[in-house]
């Protein structure tokens, strides 16, 4: 069974309530005090299963720092629910106990969105406790989700595309580094549709600009090449010309710094395209929405859902269908190329 987390759908403020200095479990229990580990008040039998999984996660599936914060407060959670009713070891924990986990976030208000990555939480931790052998059944595998609208974010047309570029170039002129910057960080979004997380990790040296093409870590720690265009070429050159006067030999080996000299962070980067994208005067969008965009443009030029999934690092085609839409037009016209009736079809209508 797969464990994917589905981390892309949201999480809903509501799901950080309280700092850790008096942390507050889901269910209404104080789990923890400064500085322990949510776990750490467990039974033995709940919380040695716990610290199993989450090096599976880890170790094993080499998720994200981020998914791994997830999982651990999602099951932590979850076990620690079942232990105020009396559960001392994961063969103990049933499906109607879980459920009741579930309506109770629902009953605080927590958003769907949250309960489905909750729920998902859930069944791949109970799944991993049956393949080890620590369950005799697998109490999550009829658990289900609640069905989850999926808002796409926001994808520009060619023109607001443009528009957004020539915006960072012309901002760039002066020279100045943090503005030489951000063009090269929004030009690379846009040419290669990586994610914000993948291009803050990159390293000067993962560039291989006379093919101009950039290595990329993606999800799972999986390693991708990525093309880009002449665009992003240059506005790298011009960042990298001047990324000394920001990094000032604090940088290390990370292609883009912030002003401190350090690698730059995600935030650093969202803000950089919130502000460009208002003064360019296109819709608003983050990092994401250029990823988004990326993928829509080079669909509606040509290439098919294979191609376009292994730019974006998708691990499924089903998980590229969600971030792609192609206009109806389009459709059209490739059924009346590609469709052996096609012709007599229109013939057909026509008549």
């Amino acid at each position: 069974m797969s464990i994917g987390h589905p981390l892309d759908a949201g999480v809903a403020p509501a799901a950080r309530l309280t700092p850790l200095t008096a942390r507050t479990c889901h269910h209404g229990v104080m789990a923890s005090s400064a500085g322990a580990d949510p776990g750490d008040s467990l039974p033995a039998g709940l919380r040695t299963p716990l610290d199993g999984f989450m090096a599976h996660v880890r170790d094993e599936r080499g998720c994200s720092p981020h998914t791994v914060r997830a999982y651990r407060g999602d099951v932590t959670d979850l076990l620690e629910f079942c232990s105020m009713r009396g559960v001392t070891d994961v063969s103990g924990i049933t499906l109607a106990q879980l459920r009741a986990w579930l309506a109770l976030q629902s009953a605080h208000g927590r958003a769907r969105s949250t309960i489905a990555r909750r729920a998902a939480s859930a069944r791949a931790f109970t799944a991993w406790c049956f393949r080890r052998g620590l369950t005799s059944t697998d109490a999550g595998d009829r658990l289900a989700s609640p069905q989850v609208s999926r808002t796409l974010p926001t994808v520009l047309d060619a023109a607001e595309a443009t528009a957004l570029m020539d915006h960072a170039a012309v901002a760039a002129d002066d020279g100045s580094p943090e503005a030489v910057r951000d063009r090269a960080v929004v030009e690379l979004l846009y040419a290669t549709g990586i994610r914000v997380s993948e291009l803050c990790a990159i390293d000067v040296d993962d560039l291989v600009p006379e093919r101009r093409t950039v290595r990329v870590r993606g999800k799972g720690d999986k390693e991708r090449t990525v093309p880009y265009g002449v665009p992003a070429a240059d506005a790298i050159r011009d960042w990298q010309q001047v990324r000394p006067a920001l990094s000032q030999g604090r940088g290390g080996a990370a292609l883009f710094v912030g002003v401190r000299g350090g690698r730059i962070d995600p935030r650093t980067v969202r803000s950089a395209v919130h502000r460009l994208a208002a003064e360019a005067g296109v819709p608003d969008l983050a990092p994401h929405g250029l990823r988004h965009t990326a993928a829509t443009h080079v669909l509606e030029g040509g290439a098919d859902l294979r191609t376009v999934q292994e730019l974006l690092g998708h691990a499924t085609l089903a998980t590229t269908q969600r971030y792609t839409h192609v206009s109806v037009e389009r459709l059209r016209a490739t059924f009346a190329l590609a469709h052996p009736r096609a012709a007599v079809d229109a013939d057909v209508t026509s008549a």
